[in-house]
C-alpha cells in the first residue's frame, strides 16, 4: 500500500499516527449504498465529485419532463431562508410547542414534503447567503465572514454573470429577491443588479437597524446628538426597492418600532409578486430571505407574547410560521403551487450570545462554529405530486447544492459555470425519488478560510480546533472573537450517530477510519491548485 502524500505547497494535511501512516491515502472506494464507502464522479474538472445514482437520475429526468409536458413550462422555484433560526425550532425537529413557539404551518409542510435531517450551512450569513448565489464555497468568493456596519459599500461584490438568478434568468425565468441580502450595498453589489429583475428589502442585517440604537448597549449614541447622527449614518435605515440597473432606493423607514413591521411588508411583496404571475406560463424564482428571528427580535404586534413562552425570538417564529404559510397560500390561490419546487432553511445555527434571543439547537456550538451547532440547519423541500410527502431523509445535503439542484430542475445545467470550480452537486434525484439516496459523499467544514474538517458518512474529522472561551471577552463564550489552531494530534474524530454533540473524539480507536477522510480532505484541498480561491488558506 502507498502511504499518505506529503504535503503540497497547498498545504496538504497528513497524520503523526505511525498506524495511520501504514495505510494507503487512496484506498479504493467500492460502489455501495454506504456512503462511507462510496464512489464519486466528476462530470467535469470544475464540478465537485458526486455519488452517481444512474437509475434515479434517469426516473427524476422523466419525471421532469413530464411536468413541464402537464404544466405548460418549467418549475417555478420558491426558497425561504430564515435568519438565526435553528435546527431545533421547528416541530418537526423536536421543537415548536416544547421549546416554546409552535410551528404547525412548517410543520405541514414537512409532513407533505421531504425532511433533511442532515442540512449543512456555512457558519454565519454573508458566507452562507454567498454559497447559495453562487454554488461554491466561501473561501472561493472571498464572502468569508458577516459584512459589519459600513462594510458592504465597498468591495467584494457577486460575479453578476454566474449567480444563480442570471443563469435562471438566462434559462427564461423572471427573478424577484425579497428580504435581506448581506452581500453589499452599493449599486453593483446589490441584488437587482447581479442577477435579479427587481428586488424589495433590507441589504443588511437586522440587528445593524436596532443595535447601535439600543439604550442599554450605547448610551452615548443615544444621548450624544452628534454621534447619534453618525450612528445613523452607518447603513440605509430603509427597506429599500430597485429593478435592473437601478440603485435602489429608499421606500419604508426603518427605526426601532417600524422594525416589527418588515417581515409583514417582505412577505406582503412576495405574495404580491406571485399573484402578479398568475396568468403567466413563464417561471419564476422567488427568493424570499427573512428579517426574523435575527437578533434583537421585536415581533410584530399581533404576534407579541403569542408563543407558548412569550419571548420575543419565540414570538417571530410564531410570525415567520405564519409568514411562510401566507407564501404557500399565495402559490395555491395563483394556481402555481403544484408546478412549484418549495425549500425552506436557514442561514447557520442560533446566535448564542444574544440568549434568551435565540434559537435552540440540540447538538454542540452554536453560529459562528464549526460544530454541529453552528452548519447543521433544518431544510425542507416540498413539490406537491412530486416530492412524495411524509418522508424524513439522513442523507447529506449543503446549501451550495441549491445551485446546481436549482439549475437541473430549470433543464438549464448545461449553464453551470466552466470558469471556476463549483461545490455545488445537483441533489434534484435525491429531493424527487422516493425515498432517495443523497449524490452527495463529502460535507466540507470551513470557518472564514481555515478548512476544520470534513464529514463522510456518520465520521467528523476535525483538523483544526476552535476556541471561543475567554475571560476577556463579551460574553466570554464567543465563537467571533475565536482562535483556530491546529490539532495536535492531527484531528478529532467524532461518530455523529452515537456522539451528536461531539463529546468525545475517538481517533486513536478509530485508526482505519481517519486516512479516508484524510483523504477527501486532500483530494478537496487540491481543487485549489488548478482553481486557486480569493484568499488565502489559513
Amino acid at each position: 500500500m502507498k502511504n499518505i502524500s506529503k504535503p503540497t505547497k497547498i498545504g496538504l494535511l497528513t497524520l503523526p499516527f505511525m498506524a495511520l501512516n501504514s495505510i494507503a491515502a487512496e484506498l479504493p472506494l467500492a460502489v455501495s449504498d454506504d456512503t462511507f464507502l462510496a464512489k464519486t464522479v466528476a462530470k467535469r474538472d470544475n464540478l465537485a465529485p458526486s455519488i452517481e445514482r444512474v437509475e434515479e437520475q434517469k426516473l427524476t429526468a422523466a419525471k421532469l419532463e413530464n411536468a413541464k409536458n402537464k404544466y405548460g413550462s418549467k418549475p417555478n422555484i420558491v426558497l425561504i431562508l430564515l435568519d438565526d433560526v435553528a435546527y431545533g425550532d421547528f416541530g418537526v425537529y423536536g421543537g415548536g410547542n416544547t421549546v416554546g413557539a409552535a410551528t404547525p404551518n412548517i410543520d405541514a409542510i414537512a409532513n407533505q414534503g421531504l425532511q433533511l435531517n442532515n442540512a449543512y450551512s456555512q457558519p454565519s450569513c454573508t458566507p452562507t447567503r454567498a454559497t447559495i448565489m453562487t454554488g461554491q464555497l466561501p473561501i472561493r468568493t472571498g464572502l468569508l465572514r458577516p459584512m459589519l456596519p459600513g462594510e458592504g459599500t465597498t468591495g467584494i461584490g457577486l460575479d453578476k454573470t454566474s449567480t444563480l438568478p442570471q443563469k435562471l434568468s438566462n434559462a427564461g425565468y423572471t427573478t424577484q429577491m425579497v428580504g435581506k441580502w448581506h452581500l453589499g450595498t452599493f449599486k453593483e453589489a446589490q441584488p437587482q443588479n447581479v442577477g435579479f429583475d427587481h428586488y424589495y428589502g433590507i441589504l443588511t442585517s437586522s440587528d445593524d437597524y436596532t443595535a447601535w440604537n439600543e439604550q442599554w448597549r450605547n448610551p452615548d449614541l443615544i444621548h450624544d446628538k452628534a454621534r447619534n447622527e453618525w450612528a445613523k449614518e452607518g447603513e440605509i435605515m430603509s427597506i429599500v426597492e430597485g429593478s435592473r440597473g437601478e440603485e435602489a432606493r429608499k421606500v419604508s423607514p426603518i427605526d426601532m418600532e417600524s422594525i416589527r413591521f418588515v417581515d409583514e411588508k417582505l412577505t406582503s411583496k412576495a405574495t404580491d409578486f406571485i399573484a402578479s404571475q398568475e396568468d403567466t406560463d413563464k417561471p419564476f424564482f422567488l427568493y424570499y430571505a427573512t428579517r426574523g428571528a435575527h437578533n434583537d427580535n421585536y415581533p410584530h404586534p399581533d404576534f407579541i407574547g403569542k408563543s407558548k413562552s412569550k419571548y420575543p425570538y419565540k414570538d417571530v417564529i410564531v410570525e415567520l410560521d405564519h409568514r411562510i404559510g401566507e407564501i404557500k397560500s399565495s402559490l395555491k390561490e395563483a394556481g402555481k403551487l403544484d408546478n412549484t419546487l418549495f425549500i425552506i432553511t436557514s442561514d447557520n445555527g442560533p446566535f448564542v450570545e444574544a440568549f434568551p434571543d435565540s434559537g435552540v439547537t440540540p447538538f454542540r456550538g452554536a453560529k459562528g462554529t464549526s460544530y454541529e451547532g453552528g452548519v447543521r440547519v433544518p431544510t425542507i423541500a416540498y413539490w406537491p405530486g412530486m416530492i412524495k410527502p411524509g418522508q424524513v431523509s439522513d442523507g447529506l445535503f449543503d446549501l451550495t447544492d441549491i445551485y446546481a439542484t436549482a439549475l437541473s430542475v430549470a433543464g438549464a445545467s448545461d449553464l453551470l459555470p466552466t470558469d471556476r470550480y463549483i461545490d455545488s452537486i445537483d441533489q434534484s434525484a435525491f429531493l424527487l425519488t422516493e425515498n432517495g439516496k443523497s449524490h452527495r459523499r463529502e460535507i466540507f467544514y470551513w470557518a472564514s478560510n481555515a478548512l476544520m474538517g470534513v464529514r463522510i458518512a456518520e465520521y467528523k474529522f476535525m483538523v483544526k480546533d476552535q476556541s471561543f472561551e475567554f475571560t476577556d471577552t463579551w460574553p466570554k463564550s464567543s465563537p467571533f472573537q475565536s482562535t483556530v489552531t491546529d490539532s495536535l494530534y492531527g484531528g478529532k474524530l467524532f461518530n455523529l450517530h452515537i456522539d451528536p454533540q461531539e463529546r468525545y473524539a475517538m481517533t486513536p480507536l478509530k485508526q482505519p477510519h481517519a486516512p479516508v477522510l484524510m483523504q477527501a480532505i486532500n483530494k478537496h484541498l487540491k481543487t485549489f491548485v488548478d482553481y486557486p480561491p480569493a484568499i488565502k488558506i489559513k
